[in-house]
């Protein structure tokens, strides 16, 4: 059985030989041999850095391949770009900055010799800041709310899964990647443990207001929810505005001589024309996602592949 830990990097040059290291004898002291590292240079926006020392892992370690891609795509679909060139039948998923740590491991592999097709690693204690645990909670909810994810499953960006998972996962070609999603269409028999979340080996963390935003919208892909609150909003409102107008009516009829009242008008109109253009920016945004599905819009795309002893 081979094992495939599948690690995107953005920035991680002062990092990821450390956690490569620190992995494989965490592979080698859990006697899971053999095992290989896909590591993805996610663009790394720093002159050439990150590129170089995974290069150079690469040369050192004959179970290193290193994807490079071509321009930034996101973690997830940086991790997509993983799961396509990983070779193995389990694979697992990891950070470059040693917070999902490799001592963690034999705990959520207990847990996944239970048989669970897909077994997360949750964080009991984060050692986010508290602006990424909030977008951390807007993400959780979303999922709740939009495609029924479980309510006590626990998710993080440290997984196992079954090779079966990676077969369906890599079907799916949407740039708007978000991979919980892509997991929970696949199967249900998923389970969660509480590990220990460890603080950053260097830097800080590369997810902006506007990234979290991002990840966040791409749960539209896997849900027509939004759709049917924009539906039964409508039709709520309608209702409302039905009741307005009888008894706007009434009232003149009871009292001819009271005025129409010119700022309620205009608050009304601001209010229901405010609705109509996020509704339709809402539709927009399904229409132009399917668009550019249709123009194949690209997930990743690969600039180099890296292997024993620096071969491309």
């Amino acid at each position: 059985m081979l094992y495939s830990i599948i690690i995107p990097c953005y920035k991680s040059a002062k990092t990821i030989r450390s956690v490569v290291e620190m992995t494989s004898k965490e592979f080698d002291k859990m006697n899971r041999v053999p095992y290989e590292f896909v590591l993805v240079d996610d663009f790394s926006p720093d002159g050439g850095e990150t590129i170089r020392e995974l290069r150079a892992v690469a040369d050192d370690y004959d179970f290193v391949t290193v994807v490079e891609l071509a321009q930034n795509a996101g973690q997830h679909n940086a991790v997509m770009a993983g799961l396509n060139y990983a070779k193995g039948d389990v694979l697992i998923a990891m950070d470059d900055d040693g917070q999902t740590h490799p001592s963690q491991l034999p705990v959520m592999f207990e847990e996944f010799e239970k048989g669970y097709d897909i077994v997360y690693g949750y964080y009991q204690d984060k050692k986010h800041s508290a602006f990424r645990n909030f977008g951390s909670w807007m993400n959780y909810m979303a999922f709740r709310v939009l495609i029924g994810k479980p309510k006590d499953l626990k998710t993080s960006s440290f997984w196992i899964i079954r090779k079966f998972v990676r077969d369906y996962a890599i079907q799916y070609k949407s740039h708007y990647t978000h991979l919980q999603g892509i997991f929970l269409r696949t199967t249900r028999n998923i389970a969660s443990v509480p590990i220990k979340h460890y603080s950053r080996m260097e830097g800080q963390s590369g997810y902006t207001f506007k990234k979290l935003l991002g990840l966040w919208s791409n749960v539209m892909g896997f849900s027509i929810v939004p759709l049917r609150v924009a539906r039964n909003l409508g039709l709520f409102l309608s209702f409302l505005s039905l009741l307005g107008a009888v008894a706007v009516v009434l009232k003149k009829l009871l009292a001819p001589t009271s005025a129409v009242g010119w700022y309620s008008m205009m608050v009304a109109i601001c209010f229901f024309s405010g609705l109509i253009m996020l509704f339709l920016g809402l539709i927009g945004e399904y229409l132009g996602r399917m668009y550019l599905g249709m123009t194949n819009n690209p997930q990743f795309v690969v600039r180099n592949i890296y292997e024993r002893k620096g071969d491309s």
